[in-house]
């Protein structure tokens, strides 16, 4: 079914809604919950969060891309969840990723910086129309869906260490971009 349709059954507010977003959706929704938390139940009970954001947000969204109202929603609850359940410890898994990013992202820690969200979205989008298409893939799979080194280097047929040092090289090329951007990190 196309997402056209399945976003038409959430409009209709049809229960089938829900099974078709599973049916379609449902292994990238399990697959980036679990690069996030690490813990089978934990990820079942946000992809379950993210089909409930959904009934309750449509209507009145009624977003062009499913797959990307989705993954932005299971992202988030996925993060929100492993932040609550991880407070004041240091594990690996979305811990690893946000550290990564933190170098050149800069913190959302006052009301300037939410107002300009909206700008540095921009900025970020820009940046990543910028890259080869490869190279994009490659930093939306590692720092939006969350998926882990050992698995893309292994798809692309790089040693692990290898793909760590470009993915270095993309953060900071980011980051010098931001700041040309005016964007203090």
């Amino acid at each position: 079914m196309e997402d056209v349709q399945i976003i038409g059954l959430y409009w209709l507010r049809d229960e089938n809604a829900i099974r078709e977003t599973d049916r379609k959706y449902g292994a990238f929704c399990h697959r980036v919950a679990m690069n996030i938390l690490h813990c089978f139940q934990d990820s079942e009970e946000c992809v379950s969060d993210a089909y409930g954001r959904c009934w309750d947000t449509m209507p009145p969204q009624r977003p062009q891309s499913l797959r990307a109202y989705l993954g932005a929603i299971i992202r988030n609850l996925s993060i929100s969840r492993y932040r609550s359940s991880h407070a004041q410890k240091r594990f690996s898994g979305a811990e690893v990723l946000l550290s990564e990013l933190a170098d050149c992202i800069p913190a959302r820690d006052s009301v300037q910086r939410t107002v300009e969200s909206g700008e540095l979205s921009e900025l970020i989008s820009q940046w990543l129309e910028s890259l080869t298409a490869e190279d994009r893939s490659l930093f939306i799979r590692r720092y939006w869906n969350g998926d882990p080194v050992k698995t893309l280097a292994g798809e692309l047929g790089v040693r692990p260490n290898a793909l760590t040092k470009r993915l270095l090289r993309m953060r900071e090329a980011l980051r010098r971009h931001l700041e040309k951007e005016g964007v203090s990190v």
